[in-house]
């Protein structure tokens, strides 16, 4: 991030721009909509930039900016539109400690205007970092489609009653009421008036301050195989609503940076034959929370009914008398059958499909290997990485074709996906020399199709993602 977003500011100060051509009316139609005073330096001025300045909303001054004229402003803007004005005012105004931006000229700026959707006192600022204006008008043009106009008035009347909100005790009653406010009874009562308004307002904080503390509550909710985009509208609205977020070591930032800024995140991370926080401890802490009275949300990688050890996490809630639901996720297998292109079932080929994991809590699993080594079989093997040489000689000594294929797919749907494609032959051999670091999911029996998303074709071996 090279621009830190903020709200500055504005209301009785100064905002000066120079220049009095098309871009100095684009800056000042925006700059208008706030309480600042602004002052215009500009030889020769657009017509409307003098009618505006007759009625009031800014001072003209009808010459080239001079030193001192940018004393005092918070923030000031070069629009002459011309790269030798543009410098020279700018250089002026950073000498009178000045902000300062210059139209269409990023490098230079230091600091830049967002695309803004306004529903005072709303604000919505969109930024691509100068990269792609295009976007952010895109992004601004659909918010406004989505955003009601009445969104305004129905956050005045929010805003104003603040204080006597703060009856309700601190954290999550507030929420509860705000959330009630804004997305059920506000937008409801705010068709009949501000009036109606204000009453339906003054109805749901007695009803609020009446009601009993919210019971803690667990959600088990998936994160997914890793890209954000792929969680479902439930698991993120848990995320938002959630005061704890007990989650894996598989769970990535983008997905934890859906969660509250202000909720407790706590890493119970476990790593395969490795350091690990012990399911009695997450256990435990899942109860403790919840009985405190927080909105839990366990966050499992991939979906958590499959290798999830949910059944010990919600026996413990039973146990404890602590309320729960499930959430699912895409899990691990669904997310890297998709990556190559290919299907778990196929009519002629398999009916069926087999999730089984490399390694259990006493070490390499054992499964019917027999039934596994049938041609055409085609089986899922989570956390079957360093169990591989193991795999590999199990299925040979029942049989099973040493051409078999055989795929590896890591950090299915990350940006650093890779695709491992050999044989059961070759299997421990090709994983030892790809030194796949991050999690994997061991596809037998598929092979990455030929030619998949975009028209990329998979070659043997080791793929970088696309």
């Amino acid at each position: 991030m090279q621009h830190f977003p903020i709200f500055l500011a504005v209301a009785g100060r100064r905002i000066v721009v120079s220049g009095g051509g098309e871009a100095a009316l684009a800056k000042l139609r925006l700059l208008m909509k706030t309480e600042a005073h602004l002052s215009v330096f500009a030889p020769a001025p657009d017509p409307q930039i003098v009618t505006w300045a007759e009625a009031g909303r800014l001072t003209l001054h009808a010459r080239a900016l001079e030193p001192g004229d940018a004393l005092c402003a918070v923030l000031f803007y070069a629009a002459d539109e011309d790269a030798v004005e543009d410098a020279r005012s700018t250089a002026l105004a950073r000498a009178d400690g000045a902000l300062t931006n210059i139209v269409d000229n990023l490098e230079d700026s230091q600091f830049i205007t967002p695309a803004i959707v306004d529903r005072d006192p709303v604000t919505i600022a969109i930024g691509t970092e100068g990269a792609a204006p295009v976007l952010a008008r895109a992004i601004k043009t659909d918010l406004e489609a989505r955003l009601p106009a009445r969104l305004g008035p129905l956050a005045r009347l929010g805003k104003a009653f603040r204080r006597v909100a703060e009856t309700l005790p601190h954290g999550r009653p507030r929420r509860d009421f705000w959330a009630d406010w804004y997305f059920r009874a506000g937008p409801r009562a705010i068709e009949d008036g501000e009036d109606a308004a204000q009453a339906a307002l003054d109805d749901l904080l007695a009803d609020h301050l009446a009601r009993k503390d919210r019971p803690g509550h667990v959600a088990f909710v998936g994160a997914g195989p890793g890209d954000p985009e792929l969680l479902t509208l439930k698991a993120r609205r848990a995320l938002d609503e959630a005061d704890v977020v007990i989650h894996d070591r598989l769970v990535g930032p983008g997905i934890l940076d859906l969660a509250r800024r202000e909720a407790l995140m706590i890493d119970a991370g476990k790593e395969g034959f490795g350091p690990s926080m012990t399911q009695d401890r997450i256990n435990a802490l899942i109860v403790e929370h919840a009985k405190s009275g927080a909105q839990v949300v366990r966050l499992k990688g991939g979906d958590p009914t499959v290798f999830g050890r949910l059944d010990e996490e919600t026996d413990a809630c039973d146990a404890a008398g602590v309320t729960w639901h499930i959430v699912p996720g895409i899990t691990a297998a669904s997310a890297s059958v998709a990556a190559i292109g290919q299907s778990l079932t196929s009519r002629g080929r398999n009916a069926s499909v087999r999730f089984v994991t490399g390694h259990d809590m006493k070490g390499f699993a054992d499964h019917d290997w027999k039934a596994l080594a049938r041609p055409g079989e085609v089986a899922a093997i989570y956390m079957g990485k360093r169990a591989a040489r193991f795999i590999q000689g199990r299925l040979l000594m029942h049989g099973a074709d040493r051409a078999t294929p055989v795929t590896v797919i890591e950090n299915a749907t990350r940006p650093d996906q890779r695709i491992l494609s050999t044989t059961l032959a070759d299997l421990s051999r090709d994983l030892s020399e790809a030194d796949l670091t991050g999690p994997a999911l061991t596809l037998i029996g598929l092979a990455p199709r030929a030619a998949i998303t975009l028209g990329t074709t998979i070659e043997p071996r080791l793929q970088e993602a696309l």
